[in-house]
């Protein structure tokens, strides 16, 4: 079986990007299947996208009841991400309909987002699939955490506060701004930029708050994905105070390194993680805990603990087998003659 995955954008500096690596590499690590990425030679029995653009709907052609999509990106997707959101609604709601109903079946990697599907009334066949996560990935080392403090420039005896995510009002990032203005002992960084440039929400007013930002907060840019880990492994928390996610793999990232992790408190995440999180709902929760976490060695441990807890639902190998019996069944249904 031969599995053509596609992802069609050069944009690398988010979430989906992560996942279609995170992909590709889980269909490698075993030699039961094929794999064929993007425009490489070969015709596959499956076409599983991640993106949604005119060569998911040109290569599906001949992918006709073999097709799958990985559901990233929902019309709610857009709030506080694309400037003139509010008009632009109802045709993203449109189109989405459109593009979920040409797939054959819809990976939905949250409860939300398969609610989402089957309320746009899409005719395809949803099954829910989170992310997965290569846990020994992001698992965190001593030498890690100080070639990540190099990187970032960061000294050995501060305490770091990690924030992750696109420079947009979706992310959190004001908040989280405005948080590393009450917590002056700590350093915060920002590892995110703007992969779709100027078709970003809020430009002008977050680059002014960046710029007239306190000196104990620093801004990255785009990283390459191969230095997150290092990246993790030399902060001491995240915080995460999007208002807007689906199943985002950048808490569990951090989580797997062995930090805690605050959430902001969407209902999304209630039906999406199975074990308890940190989480905050103000601005002024978000700084109450970062400072508990900072000062009080138990509640810093149980904060670890909760994270160990937390990523156990993510396991690779689980996600896998779920995947390889999608396939397996669409190709029985449309090549009788295939046998697994």
């Amino acid at each position: 079986m031969n599995i053509h995955i596609i992802y069609e954008t050069s944009v690398k500096g988010n979430g989906v990007y992560t996942s279609f690596i995170e992909h590709i590499d889980l269909m490698k690590s075993k030699n039961d299947v094929g794999i064929i990425i993007n425009e490489e030679k070969g015709h596959g029995d499956i076409l599983h996208s991640h993106t949604y653009g005119p060569y998911y709907f040109w290569k599906g052609i001949k992918y006709k009841h073999r097709r799958v999509l990985t559901v990233h990106v929902i019309p709610d997707s857009i709030k506080g991400s694309l400037p003139m959101w509010k008009l632009m609604l109802p045709l993203f709601k449109l189109y989405f309909k459109h593009v979920y109903s040409y797939a054959d079946v819809c990976i939905a990697i949250s409860p939300h987002v398969h609610d989402t599907i089957k309320s746009l009334g899409s005719k395809t066949n949803i099954i829910n699939i989170y992310n997965p996560i290569s846990i020994e990935k992001w698992q965190r080392t001593d030498e890690m955490r100080q070639q990540g403090r190099a990187l970032l420039g960061l000294k050995d005896d501060v305490f770091v506060v990690l924030g992750v995510g696109q420079l947009q009002a979706r992310k959190g990032v004001e908040d989280f701004i405005d948080i590393s203005e009450q917590i002056p002992e700590a350093q915060f960084v920002w590892v995110g930029g703007r992969p779709f440039k100027t078709i970003t929400e809020g430009i002008a007013r977050i680059d002014n708050r960046i710029q007239h930002a306190k000196s104990n907060i620093h801004f990255t840019g785009m990283l390459d994905l191969e230095k997150m880990p290092l990246v993790y492994a030399a902060a001491d928390v995240m915080l995460f105070p999007s208002y807007q996610e689906n199943c985002p793999l950048a808490p569990i990232e951090a989580a797997c390194s062995g930090i805690p992790v605050i959430f902001r408190d969407l209902p999304e995440y209630v039906s999406l993680y199975e074990n308890p999180y940190l989480k905050a709902t103000t601005t002024q929760n978000f700084i109450e805990m970062t400072k508990r976490l900072m000062t009080s060695p138990a509640e810093y441990q149980a904060g670890l603990n909760i994270s160990k807890q937390l990523i156990t639902q993510f396991d690779k190998n689980i996600v896998r087998q779920k995947l390889l019996n999608v396939y397996t069944e669409l190709c029985q249904k449309n090549h009788p003659s295939y046998i697994s």
